[in-house]
């Protein structure tokens, strides 16, 4: 039986750990805190979960992201996903090519005109063609982390809490993972999947391979509730779907919030609005207030349906390399997960697969996902 570490208990590693351990290997997933802590990338209640991109290859991997989805919430017993739609808006989001992307991996959608998305959203104001999707969603992440954990541990993992890694060093044919205080796991093969903290723990790793990790940037990303406004007969307004809408100097996207902000509102943000820190350890969790100011400018021209005044606020973390695209590869023993949080929430038990396999060399790595070629 081959032993694994997997490093960090959010989506990707808890997924990971899953997937391991119902492969038949002795893992175990080892978290600083506890799983989706609000430390790190995958806490809280409201992700969103979509097909829109402008790159086939990831549209076709939300497609298959979807199925991985349907079956974790067969096994967990729980809804993990609720259906909600999402709408693409500007000239930026080049809403007719995604359409093009979904109608190309046969995902239903439409394409309507500015006047007809505003008949049937008259919460939000429209500035070109829209994309809309019914088959996204929002994801509850730390239900999900939940649900992942608790399903590799039936599969045999073991969970270790309070378990902040320090160091990873080669012995022999395997490692020894080393904690703060000492502690020590030994292992055949290690699975580094600490999101915000990977910068950190890239320099404990072998050098050879830490070059080939590209640069990662760490961003504390902010979020804020807004309250939808009553509907005429006094009732709370519903049926709002996620959205992201692009248009020069800001990218902005929301979703119905969940149980973490009382269900109340929706939750809006800046995509990528936050400052750049350089890892997880460097967050202090407090709000910009320029970026506040954005956000509530923008609620007050283009989101009508909602009542201006954020009745709640946080921040979070977002783990991106240049291109955005996932790190799953890794080289001699240790395999590095790094699925950008900025996107990346949507295809957790998938990754769990991909990673497995990478970390197995039962399947290949896709080219997007590889290291840089060894001496690059």
């Amino acid at each position: 039986m081959t032993s694994y570490v997997v490093v960090g208990a959010g989506l990707a590693g808890s997924a990971t750990a899953w997937e391991l351990a119902r492969r038949g290997h002795e893992v175990t997933l080892v978290e600083r805190t506890t799983p989706a802590n609000e430390h790190g990338s995958s806490h809280g209640s409201a992700r969103i979960f979509r097909y829109g991109y402008q790159d086939p290859f990831y549209t076709g991997l939300v497609v298959r992201a979807r199925e991985a989805w349907d079956e974790l919430e067969d096994l967990a017993g729980t809804r993990l996903v609720t259906p909600t739609g999402s709408l693409d808006h500007g000239v930026g989001r080049r809403p007719d090519n995604l359409a093009a992307m979904m109608a190309g991996a046969g995902v239903e959608h439409e394409l309507l005109s500015a006047p007809a998305a505003a008949e049937r959203w008259p919460g939000l104001v429209f500035d070109s063609d829209v994309l809309w999707h019914p088959g996204a969603g929002v994801i509850d992440a730390e239900g999900s982390v939940l649900a992942m954990a608790r399903l590799a541990e039936a599969a045999g993992a073991t969970v270790l809490t309070g378990w902040p890694v320090a160091r990873v060093v080669a012995d022999g044919s395997g490692f020894r993972v080393l904690s703060d205080d000492g502690a020590e796991l030994r292992a055949d093969h290690v699975v580094v999947s600490a999101g915000g903290w990977l910068p950190d723990l890239l320099g404990t790793l072998p050098a050879a391979l830490a070059r080939r990790v590209p640069p990662l940037q760490v961003r504390q990303e902010q979020a804020y509730h807004f309250p939808y406004r009553e509907t005429p007969d006094g009732l709370p307004a519903d049926g709002w779907p996620t959205f992201i809408h692009k248009i020069p100097g800001i990218q902005v996207y929301g979703l119905p919030g969940g149980r973490d902000a009382g269900f109340r509102g929706q939750k809006v943000a800046e995509y990528n609005g936050g400052p750049v820190i350089g890892s997880a350890a460097a967050a202090d969790g407090v709000v910009d207030p320029a970026n506040r100011a954005r956000v509530v400018a923008y609620v007050e021209e283009h989101l009508p349906g909602l009542v201006p005044e954020p009745y709640a606020e946080t921040t979070c973390l977002f783990t991106n390399t240049p291109d955005e695209d996932f790190v799953i590869d890794g080289a001699d023993g240790i395999t590095i997960v790094s699925p950008c949080s900025g996107h990346g929430a949507k295809f957790a038990p998938l990754i769990g697969r991909l990673a497995a396999d990478a970390a197995t060399g039962a399947g290949e790595v896709a080219p997007a996902f590889r290291l840089a070629a060894v001496g690059a």
